[in-house]
């Protein structure tokens, strides 16, 4: 019997964005496109307001995996820490344990940031489809603003997942 199961949510979250995180994010990757900053700007240029960074939202979309995966590989007790350890390697020098090796999304809508209310990003992560044999997950997000998705076809592929799948043989 398998830990995991198609449909199991193996994350979810709930972020706030102000216009004060756009900027910190616009300064951190140098982007400073004002479309992220500026309400005439956006406007001007057709947009319904200040939008975040696809790559924020991208960014913050995948996280909830990324801290499921480091519980799985660490222990929950590591995350309130965020301490990291040197991946294991296996015999020929390849990283061992769950791990994340691909991550996609299709922007759908963009994630409007009012400058008094900001915005609101919801993210579900579930368990899309799994092999049990090769160790392999494939988690769908769901990533709304609003009542709107803001992300399409947003999977994450997961290896390593041997001892999660088949608890029983990997013991």
């Amino acid at each position: 019997m398998s830990a995991l199961a198609v449909g199991d949510v193996v994350a979810e979250r709930e972020v706030h964005l102000t216009r004060a995180s756009l900027v910190a994010y616009a300064n951190a990757s140098g982007d400073q496109n004002p479309i992220h900053q500026d309400d005439e700007v956006a406007a001007a240029v057709g947009l319904p307001g200040v939008i975040a960074h696809g790559m924020l939202t991208m960014g913050l979309a995948v996280q909830p995996v990324v801290d499921w995966v480091a519980a799985l590989r660490l222990g929950p007790a590591a995350l309130p820490t965020r301490r990291l350890r040197v991946p294991e390697r296996g015999p020929q020098g390849r990283v061992e344990g769950p791990r994340i090796t691909d991550y996609g999304v299709r922007f759908t809508r963009m994630v409007v940031v009012d400058a008094d209310s900001g915005a609101h990003v919801r993210i579900v992560a579930k368990v899309g489809a799994l092999d049990p044999e090769a160790g392999t997950a494939r988690i769908d997000l769901t990533v709304t603003s609003g009542d709107e998705a803001v992300l399409g076809k947003a999977q994450v592929a997961v290896r390593g997942l041997e001892a999660v799948l088949r608890p029983a043989e990997a013991g």
